[in-house]
């Protein structure tokens, strides 16, 4: 089955079936592997890209219920690293074995896109990636830091 699919403002027609998680349609049919496959239950949050803007655990996400809406990948989220997410997570070193920090800039820029301006409850609430290392406090930092910067969309 053919799928016509918007990804980091490109079009794609991917053949897979209706059913394949949109996660393994971006790493393997699209090349786009900086999206990580971490539990496949939708628990840890690696695979988190946007579909139309939120949040969304791609290892559960049927490509069929995405075809035609827009999705951003880690790939989408800039090419050299200009986000003031990125920067902020490189300038505070946020990561540690840095498995599953695509999952969580992708979570952190649907906050900022909510809420230019969050309080640590908000992050809190949007932030339920995983993270093995337990850089939590270095991520809340990142996001403050990089809203203060300001995100661009």
């Amino acid at each position: 089955m053919k799928h016509q699919l918007q990804v980091n403002g490109r079009a794609h027609r991917v053949e897979a079936e209706a059913g394949k998680p949109l996660l393994w349609v971006l790493r393997e049919d699209l090349g786009l592997t900086g999206t990580k496959f971490g539990c496949g239950a939708a628990q840890c949050g690696a695979c988190t890209v946007h579909v139309e803007g939120a949040a969304t655990r791609s290892c559960v996400m049927p490509v069929q219920a995405v075809a035609g809406k827009r999705i951003t990948t880690i790939e989408g989220l800039s090419n050299d690293r200009s986000h003031a997410l990125q920067q902020a997570w490189i300038k505070d070193q946020v990561p540690q074995c840095g498995y599953c920090q695509s999952g969580m800039l992708m979570a952190a820029a649907a906050l900022l896109a909510e809420h230019p301006k969050p309080t640590d409850a908000q992050i809190d609430a949007a932030i339920t990636n995983l993270c093995r290392c337990g850089t939590y406090p270095r991520v809340r930092a990142a996001i403050h830091a990089a809203a203060a910067i300001g995100v661009r969309s």
